[in-house]
């Protein structure tokens, strides 16, 4: 007698088990994302310098490769990167620093007129007023102050402190970066770690390849920039080109703020014409950036869409403020590249199962001929 097959364990359609299985999956997934967020955000203050000397290894590695090569020394030449590194942050954020306090006079005299004319007021009479405000608020704002005193003194601190970790990062990544493909092997199995350092290999290659392209493209803007200021007079035009060249590491957000800023340095100088020719200095950069240098350099090396890049900033600027809208693309970019790398491996062992199955019929058959022979 033939005997009825058991009642399937599920009562609901296929498609409908399958449906459920990739939500069940997709929920799981977003899960284990925000709770890997939320601990990076709980530990920012190491994720921080972390992430900083990732992304500026990636800029310095191939001087320090050269330096190694001249000297034979991979501390050296870490610690000369490191100094190279350490020199042009702090001559770029000195230029950035007076530049603006030179024309604080002047912008501000700018904004009085500027508010005469709108009838708001001086900005003196903005100020007497702030103060009175606080005046009768009492004693509540006095504590609020302080607090904010003391909030500002600590940020400063963790500033500091994340500057030196990170610099500390930077030579340690610059000296002993070739042991991390050994180390992965010596930790993971044998074809897990080959797989692992393929797609360290090519995060790694994603993320150099868009701070260099990026890099190149802050130091294009900037020159024109300067080129620009100089033609129209504008006192601080270095301070101002510098402050363009680590805003162009910011999309979207960078260049409006750093155009913002030589717009009020040229009205506070010169008045509103000088800042006008100004405006159009910034856009017509802007437009060269946009419809020429980004297609030309970043094609070469890493390309994202420009919706993801907006994405990607504003997510980052409301998990980490700036230095999450710093930090987000050239992350995007690496977790592209280990999604291509991944996508690759996928396939290829797809292949390589297909075609073992292909050859199991012939190798069986082989197997039964040569049973069958006496």
């Amino acid at each position: 007698m033939n005997q009825e097959p058991p009642p399937s364990r599920w009562p609901l359609p296929a498609w409908a088990v399958r449906a459920t299985a990739w939500n069940l999956a997709v929920i799981i997934a977003v899960s284990v994302l925000a709770g890997i967020i939320w601990t990076l955000v709980e530990l920012s203050a190491a994720v921080i310098p972390l992430l900083m000397a990732l992304l500026a290894t990636s800029l310095l590695e191939p001087l320090a490769r050269r330096l190694t090569r001249g000297i034979r020394s991979r501390s050296l030449a870490a610690g000369i990167a490191c100094g190279v590194l350490v020199a042009v942050v702090g001559g770029t954020v000195f230029l950035v620093v007076r530049a603006v306090v030179d024309a604080s006079e002047g912008i501000g005299q700018a904004l009085d007129r500027v508010g005469q004319r709108l009838g708001v007021g001086s900005v003196d009479d903005a100020i007497s007023s702030a103060a009175e405000a606080l005046k009768s608020m009492g004693s509540n704002t006095a504590s609020g102050l302080a607090a904010g005193v003391i909030r500002g003194v600590s940020t400063a601190g963790q500033i500091l402190t994340g500057s030196v970790l990170a610099v500390a990062l930077i030579f340690f990544l610059l000296r002993d970066g070739h042991l991390f493909p050994s180390l992965l092997n010596n930790t993971l199995p044998r074809a897990s770690a080959q797989a692992a350092n393929q797609m360290v290999r090519r995060a790694w290659a994603a993320m150099s390849g868009f701070m260099r392209g990026t890099t190149m493209i802050a130091l294009i803007d900037a020159v024109l920039i300067l080129i620009g200021l100089l033609i129209l007079r504008i006192p601080g035009a270095t301070g101002l080109a510098a402050l363009v060249f680590v805003g162009a590491y910011i999309p979207f957000i960078g260049a409006f703020l750093s155009g913002s800023v030589a717009v009020l340095v040229a009205l506070g100088d010169n008045g509103l014409g000088t800042a006008l020719w100004t405006l159009g200095v910034v856009l017509a950069v802007q437009l060269v950036e946009g419809n020429l240098l980004q297609p030309v350099i970043q094609s070469r090396t890493v390309s994202l869409h420009p919706a993801i890049v907006m994405l990607a900033v504003t997510g980052g600027a409301a998990i980490g403020g700036i230095i999450g809208a710093l930090l987000a693309v050239p992350l995007t970019a690496a977790a592209f590249g280990v999604a291509a790398e991944w996508r690759e491996l996928t396939g290829q062992r797809g292949q390589q199962d297909q075609q073992d199955q292909q050859s199991r019929p012939d190798q069986q058959a082989e197997q039964e001929q040569q049973g069958s022979r006496p």
